[in-house]
């Protein structure tokens, strides 16, 4: 093959040299790449370091509540932020996820409390008012367990007193809740230092348990000897002793109270401690009333109405409260053939006294059956009987009476009974009674018709003898002018005469005068016979003695 004769010769070629590898030299371009991955993995780690503790709260509806908006506080400062609501699995209820601020880790406990804040008009206040113009927030009250938790159930209504305030709660037993509910004020002498926070039926059913809460520094006053009792509303008594009226103030009539004082002669005692239990009484009466440490029983047998007598109607004692009534009965009597009423009685010596030289002292209660008996048996001998009175017309309330009436018929006492009888006597309203229907059976037995012919018959001649006397009259009466003129002129010298006679300077009124005088005079006489006779009276029989007769 020919050679061609545009390419240039081998020989004039330049050799190829090779070249070293070049080494790699950074860029400031690759900087901002590196920057931003940095940047971003640290937000990353700090979004995560930072993020605070999920928890779920289970609401009984998500009323108000949005997702993204709706913060959780705690002295209105967020401290959470709701991310999630959904419906629980049995559609009873609506589960919150919020997310919790970091800081906020401490509050999730096991006793923290949740619930909505919105508007709320209660009995006692009205709360949430900064709601009307934003949206509802969750509020929470930390506890004071050690114990961490997640998951809560959120109160359906605000709490009354948050764990945080200061001062003690205490817990109150009585039969029935007396109009008290949550909020109520507590009084300490009129003054409101506390509320109810709490109401719960027992598990027996049998009472209910009063939870309340005294503010710090007023819970010093609650000691082992305070007793509570009821305030709500108006308390009217109508009993045998009147109409009593008592109050606390204006809220406790609208939504109820109570009250808590010691009684005026307990000693002073130590401050009762946290959770302790009381006894809520129904009335201020009540609770102050001194307890009666030993009772006796009695029972009392009548044969009347025992219309408006009831269970706790007072035992009187002269005027003193000596017990009270705790059952009435109503039995047949075959001996009688007739229904009976007995009363059963508590009797409280320690209300009794006895006169001794060391003074007052408390009447000793005998130590077994038969010493009772026997005291018993004296007294009634003696004449104790009891007696049903009535203790205020208005209200018809009856009280039980006990006395002595010597004069009351004798029983028989039986010491065997149990417990042991005191005899009774017909009450004052049953003989009132029993006199007004002989009266009434009186009255009907008079013959009112018959009366009442026999005084038309006297109204007859009554007039007849009228119209009688009134033609005598007018004959008299112009024969008897002359004469009755004649009368009274010799009547006026009568009297003119009697007038000079009884003038100071006639001679009747000087011998009147001097005829006192004499009478004055022996007066005296005789006065000094008897002062003599008194001081000496053998004068009578030996005469004047010689000194006086010299």
């Amino acid at each position: 093959m020919a050679d061609d004769p545009t390419k240039p010769a081998p020989e004039s070629l330049p050799e190829a040299v090779p070249a070293p590898a070049r080494r790699w030299s950074p860029q400031i371009i690759w900087l901002v790449p590196l920057v931003a991955v940095f940047v971003g993995a640290w937000l990353a780690a700090k979004a995560v370091l930072d993020r605070g503790p999920m928890i779920e709260i289970t609401f009984k509806t998500a009323e108000g509540l949005e997702p993204g908006k709706t913060r959780l506080k705690f002295k209105e400062v967020d401290v959470g932020l709701v991310k999630t609501i959904k419906v629980s699995p049995d559609r009873a209820r609506a589960v919150v996820t919020a997310e919790m601020r970091k800081d906020a880790e401490d509050f999730l406990v096991a006793d923290t409390r949740f619930w909505t804040v919105r508007p709320r008009l209660g009995a006692s206040e009205v709360s949430g008012l900064t709601t009307l113009l934003s949206v509802a927030y969750i509020a929470l009250d930390p506890g004071r367990s050690t114990e961490g938790r997640r998951e809560f159930v959120a109160l359906d209504s605000p709490p009354i007193v948050t764990q945080s305030a200061p001062g003690r709660e205490f817990l109150l037993k009585a039969e029935n809740s007396g109009a008290q509910d949550v909020g109520a004020p507590v009084f300490f002498r009129r003054v409101a230092v506390g509320e109810v926070s709490g109401v719960e039926l027992d598990k027996d059913g049998k009472g209910v348990s009063l939870r309340i809460f005294i503010h710090a520094p007023y819970d010093q006053y609650v000691t082992t000897s305070t007793r509570f009792w009821n305030a709500s509303g108006v308390d009217i008594a109508l009993d045998a002793d009147g109409v009593r009226v008592q109050t606390q103030s204006i809220v406790s009539i609208l939504v109820g109270g109570i009250a808590f004082q010691a009684r005026p002669d307990a000693e002073v005692t130590r401050p009762a401690e946290a959770k302790a239990v009381f006894h809520l009484f129904a009335s201020r009466e009540e609770a102050m009333r001194r307890p009666d440490l030993d009772a006796q029983q009695f029972v009392l047998v009548f044969r009347q109405s025992l219309r408006g007598l009831s269970l706790g109607s007072i035992i009187d004692f002269r005027g003193i409260p000596i017990g009270e009534v705790t059952r009435i009965g109503l039995e047949f009597d075959p001996a009688l053939g007739d229904f009976v009423q007995p009363v059963d009685i508590n009797i409280y010596p320690d209300r009794l006294r006895i006169r001794s030289r060391n003074g007052m002292e408390a009447m000793p209660v005998p130590k077994n059956a038969d010493e009772r008996a026997k005291r018993a048996q004296f007294l009634v001998e003696r004449g104790l009987r009891g007696q049903l009175r009535s203790g205020n017309l208005l209200t018809g309330q009856s009280y039980v009476a006990i006395d002595f009436y010597p004069n009351a018929p004798k029983v028989k006492f039986d010491s065997s009974k149990t417990p042991l009888e005191i005899p009774t006597i017909p009450g004052s309203l049953e003989d009132l009674q029993a006199t007004m229907a002989n009266v009434a059976n009186k009255l009907d037995r008079i013959p009112y018709e018959q009366i009442a012919a026999d005084l038309q018959k006297t109204l007859a001649s009554v007039d007849a003898t009228l119209r009688e006397a009134e033609g005598l009259i007018k004959r008299l009466d112009g024969e008897s002018v002359a004469e009755l003129n004649r009368t009274l002129t010799e009547t006026q010298a009568t009297m003119k005469a009697v007038q000079d006679a009884v003038a100071s300077e006639s001679p009747l009124q000087t011998d009147l005068r001097e005829s006192m005088r004499e009478l004055a005079r022996a007066a005296a006489s005789l006065r000094r016979l008897a002062d003599h006779l008194q001081r000496q009276p053998q004068s009578v029989i030996r005469g004047k003695p010689e000194e006086e007769t010299q």
